[in-house]
């Protein structure tokens, strides 16, 4: 399928833990695998699969860490061919468009770029500080210098976005190199929206981030705004390296989710950050009027724990470290990403539609 030429992406804002790395222990010893003695101490032998056990924490860190670096790596090669490719297609462009006026390609873009762009006003500065000061997290007056440039560096990259969409219309440049994706699972998880909306936005979150709770004012607007064609599924992805509240909270969630509220439970975790220890998640699923005898058997028995463990592996196999980390329609998106880089991306998968 051919696609029109366009840019690139922005970095992310997101909740990141490094991940142990643990070497594998290897034997040539032909003792069945488990009892294998790898340690005496004081004449009692460890085994292999007492070790196993110990070791089975940072051995699943190791794996995950595995699965992130595989697809990390696939789609950082695709985004590499993907930029090179638009470097090429611009330079055409541009070449072919300032030998049709008989001007240098700077003398181009210094007209219908440089000149294009004008600073951001006051209202504009305000405006945008307001609309995402809980992302930014730091007294405005602080900040006010990096927003300026930060909207004006935004401002000439649409001028110059804006005029190669032009030349890419005049010129007739197309790419065959299709946008990246991994399919991600959404059956049985909990959503928001449509079931048969056209685009699907995965979310991996993790209840003690605090981008996350920055980026959830967004979705909303996100689902406000295109009600009838996105679909919001929640996935967990707790990182216990820095938010050690965080796991516990995935599985209050899923057991919330049992009694059909998994969403409100949700909101009032994200809302109320400071307070996510065991006895803190079993006082809000009373003020939510759960069945509290059931929630709390759930909560204590860890009979969600290994749905947040799969979730937790499905994340890693798909490339996330950190949180929030967005899949609309399978292309990656990390870190608290502000309205509009999320509200382009789903503008572009409803025009292929």
């Amino acid at each position: 399928m051919l696609r029109k030429f366009s840019g690139l992406r922005k970095l992310p804002v997101l909740c990141t833990a490094s991940l142990a790395v643990l070497l594998p222990l290897q034997s040539q010893d032909k003792t069945p695998l488990g009892s294998r003695i790898v340690a005496t101490v004081n004449g009692k032998a460890i085994t292999e699969e007492e070790l196993s056990k110990t070791a089975a924490p940072e051995l699943e860190s190791l794996e995950m860490q595995k699965l992130q670096y595989e697809a990390t790596y696939a789609r950082d090669r695709h985004q590499v061919l993907q930029n090179s490719l638009d470097r090429l297609i611009e330079g055409r462009l541009l070449a072919a468009e300032a030998a049709r006026l008989g001007i240098t390609q700077k003398e181009l873009l210094a007209t219908e770029v440089d000149g294009k762009v004008t600073p951001a006003t006051p209202a504009e500065v305000d405006a945008f500080f307001e609309a995402n000061k809980a992302r930014i997290n730091q007294p405005k007056d602080q900040v006010l210098p990096q927003v300026r440039q930060h909207l004006q560096r935004h401002a000439h990259e649409k001028a110059k976005r804006e005029f190669i969409q032009r030349l890419n219309a005049r010129y007739g440049a197309t790419s065959s190199l299709e946008v990246f994706r991994l399919p991600i699972d959404v059956v049985g998880h909990p959503s928001r929206g449509p079931e048969g909306a056209p685009v699907i936005i995965v979310e991996f979150s993790d209840f003690q981030c605090g981008y996350c709770k920055a980026v959830e004012g967004t979705l909303k607007e996100i689902q406000k705004n295109y009600a009838s064609q996105v679909r919001l599924v929640y996935r967990q992805y707790p990182i216990a390296a820095i938010h050690p509240d965080a796991f516990k909270a995935a599985e209050a969630s899923l057991c919330a989710g049992a009694q059909g509220r998994f969403w409100e439970l949700h909101d009032m975790m994200l809302e109320e950050q400071g307070s996510l220890k065991e006895e803190d998640l079993k006082a809000k699923a009373a003020r939510l009027q759960l069945d509290i005898a059931a929630f709390n058997d759930c909560l204590q028995s860890g009979k969600s724990a290994n749905r947040v463990r799969q979730d937790l592996r499905e994340g890693s196999r798909a490339g996330v470290s950190g949180t929030p980390a967005l899949f609309i329609n399978g292309r990656f998106l990390s870190g608290a990403q502000p309205y509009e880089e999320i509200a382009e991306i789903i503008d572009e998968e409803l025009k292929k539609r």
